[in-house]
């Protein structure tokens, strides 16, 4: 699969969108190609025409179909494109019979392709990029052999099935083939055992907060619906954002202090998109995993995108996938100020799937007191209300009360003092041995 990320905004492209019978996609074909469309930009590159066609089957070699096929060709003659991007995921054998009908001076490339390059592209992290690599290599692997077919092709004095006496001669490309796939086999195993190590330094850092009881809201939601503009909202920090799909990749995690007085760990993480491709959900599974360990899911959605609805269905469908149990959620309608006419009814229509839902500008700031509010609304629900008795000599154990729970009072006795707490139900045995019986 060719690169892209050397790509200049000149490189003109050409869509290519499929829908088979019956449809059973999230998005229609036009509303997923206009997400393509701005996938194309983020990379880098500008989009002259697309195609699209109905099948009840796919077509085995071209995957569209050999009239189809000279349709593109007529396209991409007429408008001098150097890319094809497909909308699905092709097969190594479709790639070769496009590319032989295309010709090797166009660029063929699916929707997963383009979106391991912007994730290779967005990446900055140590971790992540370790886990795009690993994802790029394991997508690349089944497809090497096309790669050398015309080093195949060019073998001369011997024939890969055999040759005189019946010996089996390897041509170069065979055996180019065999040594790429040896190395890239290698450099699998190698991310993996890297990314192993990542993910136990990630198991350490969250026991160490399981330990510190510190509550942690898991930040989800379609690409560009606003994540990270809504943390630098919460937190008030530099965080960096753009209106473009998959401007962060890295996740971050912030402390926030509730209205109660209670910090919580905000945690912003990877977009989510339809067609993911599974080696991207299988390399990011690790990071995907510390929303499975969550106390509270923040559901983001873009209020002001017209799909908003099959979005929000769509990001449901990666989190069952990477299994995270039915954690308390809220649902959280962003970008209001980008609305031109009255709120959609839908926004503040009660679900009881979520815990509640809330309409906010993260740009704009609004409303960001309500969903904090919300949050520690939410969070103290789960709490249990209980009296402890802490000795003066324990002042440390003191500390770690007010630091692991919402004191609601506290009154001072001879021997120690009697606080009354909101605490998570994890937290108590920690200090049961202190509970005091009025």
């Amino acid at each position: 699969m060719t690169s892209i990320s050397n790509n200049t905004l000149s490189e003109t492209t050409i869509l290519v969108g499929v829908s088979s019978y019956p449809h059973i996609a999230e998005l229609t074909i036009d509303e997923s190609l206009d997400e393509l469309s701005r996938l194309a930009e983020t990379a880098g590159l500008t989009v002259v025409g697309r195609i699209t066609q109905r099948l009840h089957q796919i077509d085995s070699n071209t995957y569209i179909g050999s009239g189809k096929v000279e349709e593109l060709k007529q396209l991409v003659d007429e408008y001098g494109a150097q890319t094809v991007i497909f909308d699905d995921e092709l097969s190594p054998r479709h790639l070769r019979q496009l590319e032989l009908a295309l010709g090797v001076e166009v660029k063929l490339l699916d929707r997963s392709a383009l979106i391991l390059d912007i994730f290779a592209q967005h990446a900055h992290t140590k971790e992540g990029a370790l886990q795009v690599e690993l994802a790029q290599l394991e997508y690349r692997l089944p497809r090497l052999t096309r790669m050398w077919t015309h080093l195949a092709r060019q073998s001369g004095g011997g024939s890969a099935r055999g040759g005189s006496g019946g010996v089996g001669l390897r041509g170069p490309g065979e055996t180019q083939l065999e040594v790429d796939k040896r190395e890239i086999t290698r450099k699998i195993s190698k991310l993996k055992k890297n990314i192993d190590e990542i993910r136990e330094q990630r198991e350490l850092k969250r026991k160490l907060r399981t330990q510190n009881q510190i509550p942690v809201v898991a930040i989800v939601g379609y690409t560009n619906a606003g994540k990270s503009s809504l943390l630098r909202s919460l937190t008030g920090e530099d965080i960096y954002v753009a209106d473009q799909l998959f401007a962060t990749l890295d996740p971050l995690s912030r402390r926030v202090r509730l209205p109660s007085g209670r910090q919580v760990l905000f945690s912003d993480t990877v977009g989510f998109i339809q067609k993911l491709p599974t080696t991207l959900v299988a390399a990011f599974r690790s990071t995907l995993e510390e929303i499975k360990y969550a106390d509270l899911i923040l559901h983001v959605a873009d209020s002001n995108h017209p799909q908003v609805l099959k979005h929000v269905e769509a990001v449901e469908d990666v989190l069952a996938e990477i299994d995270v149990a039915p954690i308390t959620r809220i649902l959280v309608w962003n970008k209001i100020d980008q609305l031109d006419n009255e709120l959609p009814i839908w926004t503040n229509k009660p679900s009881a799937y979520y815990q509640g839902n809330l309409n906010i500008s993260a740009r704009m700031g609004t409303g960001i007191d309500a969903l904090l509010d919300l949050v520690d609304k939410v969070l103290l629900s789960q709490n249990l209300e209980v009296s402890f008795m802490i000795p003066y000599e324990r002042g440390d154990i003191l500390a770690q009360l007010f630091h692991n729970s919402v004191v609601k009072d506290q009154k001072y006795t001879e021997t120690g003092v009697i606080i009354r707490t909101m605490i998570l139900p994890s937290v108590y045995p920690l200090f049961s041995k202190y509970e005091w019986a009025e």
